[in-house]
């Protein structure tokens, strides 16, 4: 490990980087896509802080490098803890838990072993980077154990940890046979952001049921080891954004309008063409909002060639039998839809089970009249907001699940509860059948708040109210209502109350 410390060390399940093996054995390493690397590099960037994360490949150790001006610190894990730590309990445990009990979770004792002896690895990792008194920042659910492991190591940080999922509500989080354990490992953290107020306060909810402690509003009161002064913890809602100046500029390049073209022409310039964008996950409502569409076709509302359905699904998580299961559902309801409606060279339903760079999904966004973003649960749902970022012609319809983060935010999109079939039917026709001005109205407003609230601010919000400066000055007072808070010494902890 390297006697350098840092002042910002930010701890996340991968590092913002893929690795690729050629075919000669030799490694190298490119930059991953992912928003929370946008997040987070101005700040790193400006402090040349470190990143600890798994390489994402089983077995393959790699030394700390540098690269983007970030120290990057990669943690293995071997094959068993992969199958055990990351598809089992991460994602057969907890991912299920936080998103309605969708799919039932799997409580295996050997599993939760694994995340805990792989959370200590994360934690031991950060208290060996990490500077006297620096801001620790710790991400998701596969890492909630470590910021009271770090606590434990390392008394002097401060710790922050964000939930980038749903935090689910107390009589389904209690089913979980660790939940205290959960519980004490988030309550290390001096603050824990949430990306909705709800979630913040199921998460104070579970506090308040499964612990002796006090919590007033937004805070718990910790008492310190060894008869220490109490510790206060702040759980309060952070909505995390994207890039959006990014995707903006993007969707302007000239390259990309061309490339927006060509896929309306390619598809045959469908009058209207309905967009979904989805990693394959069955949080995602995927299958919910191809059966609208089929049931609008045959009830005439909508007819091909003149409406088209483009479903980018994104590989996820292919080893889980859950995922396998979905992705042979969606084929064959496509398959059915196609086979009904679709004409010789103009297909109903256009399914794609690929990922695609930001330029093509800018000409996607710009190419689309309608999204369609029904997940059945989501933490936030940033693509809803790329799509926003993207139509920089204020033309384009974003058609909303009210159980996405997101839809607490951007109030000029068509909220459905995509349960209702006969309702997202109602809101997916309204859609394709906008009349411009209201069309330019509501994507205004949409776009205001995106282009406003950007990651840079998500950033800056959260580090200023975990209170603690990584440039070493007085971070700046929180003006929103709902994340006011200001710089307190370090030993004691965040102050605040009910926003």
């Amino acid at each position: 490990m390297t006697s350098t410390r840092y002042e910002l060390v930010v701890v996340a399940n991968r590092l913002p980087v893929d690795l690729s093996v050629a075919e000669d054995g030799s490694t190298s390493w490119r930059r991953s896509p992912g928003g929370l690397v946008s997040a987070l590099e101005p700040v790193m960037r400006t402090t040349h802080g470190a990143w600890i994360g798994w390489t994402g490949s089983a077995d393959v150790e790699a030394e700390p490098f540098e690269a983007d001006d970030m120290h990057l610190v990669p943690v293995t894990l071997s094959a068993d803890e992969v199958a055990d730590y990351y598809e089992g309990f991460s994602n057969d445990t907890l991912w299920p838990l936080s998103h309605d009990v969708i799919s039932p979770p799997e409580f295996h004792r050997h599993w939760w072993d694994a995340y805990r002896r792989v959370n200590r690895r994360f934690a031991e990792a950060a208290a060996g980077l990490a500077a006297e008194g620096a801001v620790v920042w710790v991400h998701d659910y596969q890492l909630q154990l470590v910021p009271a492991m770090l606590r434990e190591l390392r008394p002097d940080l401060r710790i922050g940890y964000f939930h980038h999922i749903p935090f689910p509500p107390l009589e389904i989080f209690a089913q979980l046979p660790w939940r205290r354990q959960v519980v004490e490992g988030l309550l290390g953290a001096d603050l824990v952001g949430f990306q909705r107020s709800g979630d913040a306060s199921n998460f104070i909810r579970v506090v308040r049921r499964l612990t002796d402690l006090t919590a007033r509003g937004q805070l718990v009161s910790v008492p310190g080891k060894d008869g220490g002064a109490e510790r206060l913890v702040r759980a309060a809602a952070f909505p995390i954004s994207i890039d959006s100046s990014k995707f903006d500029a993007m969707a302007r390049k000239p390259e990309v309008r061309a490339r927006a073209a060509e896929i309306r022409a390619d598809l045959g310039n469908p009058g209207v063409l309905l967009l979904g964008v989805d990693r394959l996950d069955y949080t995602k409502g995927i299958g919910h909002r191809i059966k609208a569409y089929g049931e609008l076709l045959s009830e005439g509302r909508l007819a091909v060639p003149d409406a088209a359905l483009v479903q980018v699904a994104s590989p996820s998580r292919e080893n889980v039998e859950a995922y396998q299961q979905l992705r042979d559902e969606v084929e064959g309801l496509v398959g059915r839809i196609n086979g009904e409606f679709g004409q010789i060279g103009s297909a109903a339903v256009y399914y794609l089970h690929h990922s695609y760079p930001p330029e093509e999904m800018a000409a996607l966004y710009l190419a689309a009249d309608v999204m369609l973003v029904t997940s059945l649960r989501d933490g936030m749902n940033l693509v809803a907001k790329e799509f926003v970022a993207a139509c920089v012609d204020d033309r384009g319809v974003l058609v909303l699940s009210e159980f996405t983060g997101a839809a607490d935010e951007l109030s000029g999109s068509l909220l459905v509860n995509p349960h209702d079939i006969d309702g997202l039917k109602d809101a997916i026709e309204r859609a394709a059948r906008m009349e411009r001005r209201e069309m330019r109205t509501r994507m205004r407003k949409l776009r205001r708040r995106v282009l406003t609230d950007d990651v840079t601010k998500w950033s800056d919000t959260f580090l200023a109210a975990l209170g603690a400066g990584v440039d070493g000055h007085e971070p700046p007072v929180v003006e929103d209502a709902h994340l006011r808070l200001a710089h307190q010494p370090h030993r004691e902890g965040p102050r605040g109350g009910q926003g």
